[in-house]
């Protein structure tokens, strides 16, 4: 399969069955199209690409076996790095890469994982299962993994069981250019010059597993820990301050009241939302599909709230609104995490659904976001990958995010849909001077539709679309067989203002087409 990384490589890719647009009226019957309004002229805000962002934390496989293998294993690497999960996800465009948790950061204490590997403290992963981690992964192989795959790393600190010196000093060792005890050691472990990482989490979750505080308490921690956070080498910390469970007011409310106007402020504020299910992966009915599914009308209005809240203590918007943990969280096999590790989860054309139905909710919101990280990105939970020993297969939600990929960068548009019920057409517009992207989402597991999209303003001079579908929501790439589900190049029409396109159930489907005048 050919690589998608831009727009222009999106329409090289489209192949000799879109190769010319079809422009009669009745090439497609459309007898009772579902209408979509495209505001051309109504922009939103920027899609940023960091909204398209990802998690990977120290549970089950992520790291140890999924991404890291070491540079000794049989499995082909990169000096450690499993070869073909770097190609994948350089492939996807990874742009922000969260890390080390998750519920492990608050128990990781960064000077573990540095320095000889042979010589790295044992510790115990309190979080996830009691195993014994060999902190052979750390922070210069996490870093490095980063510049290998494209992505800006993101530290998550300790501040459950940490200090704050001990995060300030983390942030010297990995920025401070040199000169200093820790930086000439952060030389001596490799990297001479800076890592220059911008993401700093103060905290995770630590309304829970980070800490079981109160905003109250955590706001006082997070003044504490970020006062001594500073400035190195050019790299201004971006700082990240825990935000909700869910859409949960009283604690955004209680720690923007608690910080009482102080003059350091978080850049970020970071809400977990994750949409949790009833059946295991691949055994879901219709009913616990459809109540999956509903949520992310539930993460839309969620988001609405948290900045409107937010927007009291922060009239100016200098604070970014954060989705820091999202995705699918299905009943697990035990079976299945005994022989992958903990929270492994098959990937099925549900998930996929799900993954675009979450993206479009980022785009339809761009004004509002600053980013996204989808949890988690090798093995766990709504994962891109898969690794079982020398395998490794993309997921269809791989093929998700790398449908909606053409929207980063863009300007968003206002779309309306004539049905915007939880379980309605989801959709999402961008441009950029004069492309435009439209992704379609038919989340209903019984029922094709038939979609005429209008442009208030210019025509469609051509069209080209791609499409990931299967009849079966439990449908899923398996190691046996990985490209039951991947895209295709898909029928569309332009004609005029109005696009049109036919959506088989449970599908996802992204149009490009180019502008002409009006």
């Amino acid at each position: 399969m050919g690589a998608i990384v831009s727009r222009r490589g999106f329409l090289a890719t489209t192949g000799a069955a879109c190769a010319s647009v079809l422009t009669s009226r009745t090439a497609l019957a459309l007898p009772a199209a579902q209408q979509v309004e495209i505001q051309t002229d109504a922009e939103i805000g920027t899609i940023r690409p960091e909204m398209h962002g990802h998690f990977a934390e120290h549970l089950g496989s992520c790291i140890y076996g999924g991404i890291w293998v070491g540079k000794d294993s049989r499995i082909p690497n990169i000096d450690g790095y499993r070869k073909q999960a770097v190609e994948d996800l350089r492939r996807l465009g990874l742009v922000v890469l969260r890390w080390p948790g998750g519920c492990f950061a608050d128990d990781y204490h960064w000077r573990d994982g540095i320095g000889p590997r042979q010589k790295r403290p044992r510790r115990v992963n309190i979080h996830w299962g009691n195993y014994t981690e060999d902190n052979s992964f750390g922070t210069h192989e996490f870093v490095n993994f980063c510049r290998l795959i494209g992505a800006d790393p993101y530290l998550a600190g300790n501040v459950g069981s940490g200090t704050p010196d001990e995060l300030r000093d983390w942030v010297e060792y990995c920025n401070y250019p040199s000169g200093s005890t820790l930086s000439d050691e952060r030389a001596a472990n490799g990297s001479p010059e800076p890592l220059r990482v911008r993401y700093w989490g103060v905290g995770n979750e630590n309304w829970g597993c980070g800490g079981q505080m109160t905003p109250q308490e955590y706001a006082t921690h997070y003044r504490r820990f970020a006062g001594y956070i500073r400035e190195f080498g050019g790299a201004r910390p971006f700082l990240v301050a825990c935000g909700p469970s869910g859409n949960n007011a009283d604690w955004t409310r209680g720690f923007f009241q608690s910080m009482g106007g102080r003059r350091r402020m978080p850049d970020g504020f970071a809400m977990h939302f994750y949409s949790g299910g009833k059946s295991n992966a691949t055994k879901y009915t219709v009913e616990t599909l459809q109540e999956q599914l509903s949520s992310f009308a539930r993460l839309e209005s969620g988001i609405l709230e948290q900045r409107k809240l937010m927007d009291e203590f922060d009239p100016q918007k200098r604070i970014g609104l954060m989705i820091d943990e999202w995705g699918v969280w299905d009943r697990m096999v035990p079976e299945e995490e005994k022989r992958y590790g903990r929270l492994w989860q098959q990937i099925t054309m549900r998930s996929a659904v799900a993954a675009a139905m979450g993206l479009n909710v980022f785009h339809r919101q761009a004004d509002k976001l600053v980013m996204g990280n989808i949890a988690q990105t090798v093995n766990v939970l709504h994962a891109v990958l898969l690794t079982d020993q020398e395998r490794c297969i993309r997921t269809s939600t791989f093929y998700a995010f790398e449908l909606l990929k053409p929207h980063r960068g863009n300007t968003a548009l206002r779309a309306k849909s004539a049905d915007e019920s939880p379980l309605g057409l989801s959709v999402s517009a961008s441009r950029q001077k004069d492309a435009l992207a439209i992704t379609l989402v038919n989340p209903k597991h019984d029922a094709a539709m038939a979609v005429e999209c209008a442009l208030t303003k210019g025509t469609a001079a051509s069209a080209r679309a791609r499409i990931i579908h299967h009849a079966d929501f439990n449908a899923c790439n398996t190691f046996e067989a990985p490209d039951v589900i991947v895209p295709k190049d898909h029928p569309v029409t332009a004609q005029g203002s109005k696009i049109r396109i036919e959506l088989p159930p449970m599908a996802v489907a992204t149009v490009l087409a180019q502008l002409g005048s009006a």
